[in-house]
């Protein structure tokens, strides 16, 4: 009896477990969260800037509109979606980077903190930008969901 009690508190325990913490990452109507998977090489010059706080490259291979990748520290970088939260992907919604505020050309000017995500300035019936995990592993920065 202390076997089968043991051994169903263990499968209870393993189908609790999830190896993503981020299941309802997703509340955003506007946006489809795509699969990204970057390997980003920071001894190649496109990428090479990524070695220093405060510098960011964007990445337009992945994502909807694209990625723009942040490094904050040297092992401590933010990944961030460029289509606007808060618009339905269409012609102008490809944010605009300059220093840390991402800024969308609609009409509405939409602009977003590229560090925290948020929205500039903070609401809370604004969407923030969607991030993808930036992990530096050596010389390489996997950006991935």
């Amino acid at each position: 009896m202390k076997n089968i009690l043991f051994s169903l508190l263990i499968a209870l325990n393993l189908v609790s477990c999830s190896n993503n913490d981020d299941n309802n990452q997703n509340q955003n109507p506007y946006l489809a969260i795509l699969p990204v998977n970057i390997n980003l090489n920071l001894n190649l010059p496109e990428y090479s800037a990524l070695k220093f706080p405060g510098n960011s490259i964007i990445y337009t291979n992945q994502g909807i509109r694209g990625i723009v990748i942040y490094c904050v520290t040297e092992n401590q970088y933010i990944a961030s979606e460029l289509s606007d939260p808060n618009h339905i992907p269409n012609s102008c919604s490809r944010m605009i980077v300059e220093g840390i505020i991402a800024s969308c050309p609609c009409e509405d000017g939409n602009s977003y903190d590229i560090i925290t995500g948020q929205f500039t300035p903070q609401t809370n019936d604004k969407y923030p930008m969607v991030q993808y995990r930036a992990v530096r592993n050596g010389d390489i920065v996997n950006i991935f969901n």
